[in-house]
């Protein structure tokens, strides 16, 4: 056996410490490569912890939270988040497995808690799956407390009175349904907080009327990782927010949003040529993304560059909002927008087959197989509704 390191070179951690410099490579996080070969990026020391500070002071830590950490290490935004963990002295648990996650939230209790948007649709269409399998009478009871919390949120997000009608509904919702969706967090959350992906409309008014407080935010790894979020005493639905401290954001002639700051790289791993073209001539970032800042000085994200096509009519359309109003639908799991050279856009749609289970058997529809409901007239009669009320909004479902 040999002998422990810090008993024959006790001082090797200081002397490392030491000999590190603030511009020195800290970690090299590999991109998803969704948009081609995956890319090295190199994150220093300084690009860390000047995101971790700029970034944590957006919110209240303190050193008796206690966070649930579900998303892997090897994402930059989990990675930052333990980081904050570190630096305020904060309880960390982590999650046993995604399956186990609401086990484990029950048993935290956790004050403040990190995930992606998927993670709150998941919740939200557990909670509504239960309702409808519970039947009609308690399905009809949770969708309406589901308008009244959109309604409720979208009065405060506009700042204006809640009528006394309003309030008292609330009142009786937040007994029967939205304590109930609190509890599934452990009852003791603070405040939420999402990146990632863009976090739909809906989700966030549904969860800030259930009085779960959400902020979305922004970033890549790229910029280690966070650009702008929303915080608990700002929040602005449909955005990421306003830049960090230190952070500068600009936006492009052609709607790219572009970034300079403390956090951006130092490049990509042995891709000089890449690197180079990731940057402006006066040195920004290029993000990809397209965006637009309001009057505020909040930032919104409205597509990926590379993502938008044109039709064979030249018609250019951006896929990512229409894609978020279809996903929107309880039927739906995911949605794809193509179009590219061709006469009219179409959607690819995975169902959500557990829905559709529960629609099947409200309606007494014999269907047993996934091919049966992908065929069946009533089904796909259901979906061109639920398409139409999410985009166009013309009449109910």
């Amino acid at each position: 056996m040999g002998v422990a390191l810090r008993e024959t070179h006790p001082s090797l951690l200081q002397e490392l410490a030491a000999a590190l410099e603030p511009q020195d490579i800290a970690t090299l996080i590999y991109t998803s490569g969704t948009t081609g070969e995956p890319k090295g990026v190199m994150l220093t020391h300084a690009n860390l912890i000047s995101n971790v500070i700029d970034a944590s002071e957006r919110f209240v830590f303190t050193g008796v939270d206690i966070s649930l950490s579900v998303l892997p290490l090897s994402h930059v935004f989990e990675r930052t988040g333990m980081y904050v963990y570190i630096m305020y002295g904060m309880r960390v648990f982590y999650a046993e497995s995604i399956e186990k996650v609401p086990e484990n939230l029950k048993e935290v209790r956790p004050t403040v808690f990190i995930g992606v948007p998927r993670i709150f649709e998941k919740v939200f269409e557990r909670a509504r799956l239960k309702a409808t399998q519970s039947g009609r009478i308690n399905a009809m009871i949770f969708d309406w407390a589901i308008d009244v919390a959109k309604e409720f949120a979208s009065l405060n997000e506009a700042r204006q009175p809640i009528p006394i009608a309003l309030a008292a509904k609330h009142g009786v919702a937040d007994k029967i349904v939205f304590s109930k969706l609190r509890d599934f967090f452990g009852g003791n959350l603070r405040f939420c907080i999402t990146g990632g992906a863009a976090l739909p409309d809906e989700i966030y008014l549904i969860f800030t009327g259930a009085g779960i407080s959400i902020m979305q935010g922004y970033g890549l790894t790229e910029t280690s990782p966070v650009i702008s979020s929303n915080n608990p005493s700002a929040v602005k639905a449909g955005t990421v927010g306003r830049p960090i401290r230190n952070v500068n954001v600009r936006i492009a002639e052609d709607g790219e949003i572009e970034v300079s700051g403390p956090g951006v790289m130092a490049g990509y791993y042995h891709k000089e040529q890449a690197t180079k073209e990731a940057f402006t001539a006066d040195g920004w970032f290029r993000t990809g993304d397209i965006g637009t800042v309001d009057s505020d000085g909040y930032l919104k994200i409205t597509d990926r560059k590379k993502e938008l096509f044109k039709t064979s009519g030249g018609k250019y359309i951006a896929p990512a909002h229409i894609e978020q109003m279809i996903v929107a639908s309880r039927f739906v799991s995911q949605v794809v927008l193509v179009g590219n050279e061709r006469k009219f856009p179409a959607a690819l749609i995975v169902p959500n087959f557990e829905m559709l289970a529960s629609y099947a058997q409200i309606k007494g529809l014999e269907i047993k197989t996934p091919a049966e409901y992908c065929t069946n007239p009533r089904i796909l009669d259901l979906y061109e509704r639920q398409i139409e009320s999410h985009t166009i909004r013309t009449r109910p479902v």
